[in-house]
């Protein structure tokens, strides 16, 4: 169980709850600071100060007066005027992940929201009960159109998963013991007016990606090895003149996995530089790990500190109107990481063309074990560019893409969940592609171990290329593709090649 207290709650933490199902627990401090905030908003409401969002309408409607006795229909039509959103529908992951960054940020008291929400946010999760959540409908600045569901499933409506399982709010609530949460002042804003959905989703891709930036740098290694490349571009000396902390971290970790590889031995025959494909494969590997620097600083960042309009400081006694809201900073975070992704996925594409050109390996075209009988890769090269154009098209921007809404109060907007969803496509795009590098690789590294069978990879790479061949086995006849890329697509979402590597 992870106790959230809204300060540190990581990545790491963050997979724990969402992807492997962690249950949560609300630390004292966070407890103190939702009791102390929510007897501020009652002083706030007695004293008839208006407050947006407490006794006044939102957004369009701030200048709209909300009696004290009309508070819980107020809050409830709220959520059921804001549930808005369309399909395709939140994996169940990435509805923990949402409700975990929402409950965790309550727990700074900036928010006002009745303790009881706070709670039941931690029995959702502990008991497996996920909101069917639409991802389509919210332009970020708050996730309004989209966390609504939630919110209808608190107080009994729409449908959830329990355990795995999807039926009615009211028959998961009866099953799990729960009663409905009953609305009051700020509650309907407080849950629906946030940005933990788009960050959600986005924090699981940053998840993916961190793991996946190593399983690129190892299938790399394994292509210069097919390659029979140079590896001066890794020296350790030239990455140090460069300060660009990345790349350093790349080329170092290749250098790793080639450790005792027969690529180290002179060869006059071998070229004095590669195409650039390969000579900077380490170095836009690098430039993705420092986009993902960046947008991870500012991720945890968002997971930890308050985005609630208006903010109530406790210390002060006083809520502010704001635009804490914003979130463009991690939007156009996300939007780097795209562009950057675009970048490796076209530099891998470019391998896999050149590790089928006998003008650059010295084997032969498209990789063929039988020249006159195996067609071998050569088609394969209209998938791996189709999928490629797919993440140059996902890669443009669209965080500027608004319009004014709300009788052109809401003038503003950075479309973070729609970002985050297309830079969940271009990861997923990515690992088909570099799966599919890894085919090229492979087959260039069994035909020239057929040529030389005392041939020696590097100690990391030869553990991965053996668990590769344990799911694709060597392309001695042309036979259905479709089926090895699927597999070697499924390989690296395992992890299981770097795990063998990393384990040398």
């Amino acid at each position: 169980m992870f106790i959230l207290n809204g300060n540190d709650l990581d990545l790491k933490t963050l997979r724990a709850i969402a992807v492997e199902g962690e249950q949560v627990a609300i630390s004292s401090d966070g407890e103190a600071r939702l009791q102390d905030s929510r007897k501020l908003v009652y002083e706030l409401v007695e004293q008839d100060v208006p407050v947006y969002g407490f006794n006044t309408g939102v957004g369009w409607n701030k200048d709209r007066h909300i009696a004290s006795e009309y508070f819980k229909l107020y809050n409830e039509n709220l959520i059921h005027s804001h549930t808005l959103g369309v399909r395709e529908e939140a994996s169940e992951p990435e509805v923990r992940a949402a409700m975990a960054i929402r409950l965790n940020c309550l727990l700074r008291g900036n928010t006002g929201i009745q303790p009881e929400i706070a709670h039941r946010y931690a029995e959702f999760l502990n008991q497996k009960i996920h909101p069917v959540v639409p991802e389509r409908g919210s332009v970020g600045e708050g996730d309004i159109s989209i966390l609504s569901h939630i919110g209808l499933a608190m107080i009994g409506e729409g449908d959830v998963y329990y355990q795995g399982q999807r039926m009615s709010a009211v028959e998961a609530h009866k099953r799990a013991g729960l009663k409905f949460v009953e609305l009051g002042p700020k509650d309907g804003l407080a849950i629906v007016s946030c940005n933990a959905f788009g960050m959600g989703e986005g924090a699981l891709t940053l998840i993916d990606l961190t793991d996946l930036v190593d399983q690129a740098d190892l299938i790399y290694a394994v292509s210069l090895e097919g390659l029979n490349g140079n590896t001066s571009p890794l020296d350790p000396k030239i990455h140090e003149a460069r300060r660009l902390p990345g790349q350093t971290l790349s080329a170092a970790l290749v250098s790793r996995f080639l450790k005792g590889s027969y690529i180290y031995e002179a060869d006059p025959d071998k070229s004095v530089q590669d195409p650039i494909s390969f000579r900077s494969g380490a170095y836009v590997h690098g430039s993705l790990r420092d986009a993902l620097e960046y947008v991870t600083k500012f991720a945890l960042i968002q997971m930890n500190s308050t985005d609630d309009n208006p903010c109530l400081l406790l210390d002060e006694r006083r809520i502010i109107s704001c635009s804490n809201f914003e979130c463009t900073t991690i939007a156009v975070g996300f939007e780097m990481l795209g562009i950057t992704l675009s970048h490796v996925s076209r530099m891998s594409c470019y391998r896999m063309t050149k590790l089928g050109t006998p003008a650059f390996t010295r084997l032969p075209r498209f990789l063929t074990p039988d020249e006159t009988h195996v067609h071998a890769f050569g088609a394969l090269q209209k998938t791996y560019t189709l999928l490629d154009t797919e993440i140059r098209h996902l890669s443009n921007p669209s965080t500027v893409d608004y319009q004014a809404v709300a009788g052109d109060i809401e003038d503003h907007a950075n479309n973070l969940p729609h970002v985050a969803q297309r830079i969940r496509r271009i990861t997923d795009n990515l690992k088909y592609i570099l799966g599919m590098e890894m085919m090229h690789a492979a087959q260039a590294i069994t035909l020239r171990k057929q040529q030389n069978p005392k041939l020696r990879l590097g100690a990391a790479t030869e553990a991965a290329y053996e668990e590769y061949r344990r799911s694709v086995p060597w392309y001695d006849r042309d036979r259905n593709l479709s089926t090895d890329i699927e597999a070697s697509y499924q390989l690296v979402k395992s992890r299981r090649m770097l795990e063998a590597a990393k384990s040398i």
